[in-house]
């Protein structure tokens, strides 16, 4: 899986030095893994700006503007906070895309309607919005390689 993560940041590198976008992370459960993957492709800095590792919901909400009625309502774990972090992330590094994660890897933390494993993984553009959800298994650090190897495919599928 590694290597197809890595040919993947690769072909995002391409595409958006094609297009001359720029992107941001705003990552929950995958802790900076979306960044460090996207920075292994030498001449990243030409593309992605940085990002938040915004791991509490304060942090969710100074810095990534997720509202607190959002979080109140639904939870860190859903697609209306996944879709409010990256538009906050987007444009709190006035970046052209922002991607972002939001989720349970566990071990704990699971509960009967939000299984660890469960995640949402969005990208914002100007235009539109896309969110999906994942349940993923495995241990914590397979859960968070599948969410960063979804983030990039989701990315790669808006940029197409």
């Amino acid at each position: 899986m590694t290597i197809a993560i890595n040919e993947l940041s690769e072909q995002l590198g391409r595409r958006l030095k094609e297009q001359g976008q720029t992107v941001a992370t705003a990552e929950s459960c995958t802790g900076g893994l979306i960044g460090h993957l996207l920075t292994e492709v030498a001449g990243s800095s030409a593309y992605y700006l940085g990002g938040i590792v915004a791991y509490s919901n304060a942090v969710k909400q100074q810095q990534l503007a997720v509202p607190q009625s959002t979080l109140e309502a639904v939870g860190a774990v859903s697609a209306e906070t996944a879709c409010a972090m990256a538009q906050g992330v987007r444009d709190a590094l006035a970046a052209d895309v922002g991607v972002a994660t939001t989720g349970i890897a566990g071990p704990g933390g699971g509960t009967p309607t939000k299984p660890v494993g469960l995640v949402y993984v969005a990208v914002a553009t100007a235009e539109h919005t896309e969110c999906r959800r994942y349940v993923f298994q495995g241990d914590r650090y397979a859960i968070k390689q599948q969410t960063a190897g979804a983030a990039l495919q989701l990315l790669a599928e808006v940029l197409h």
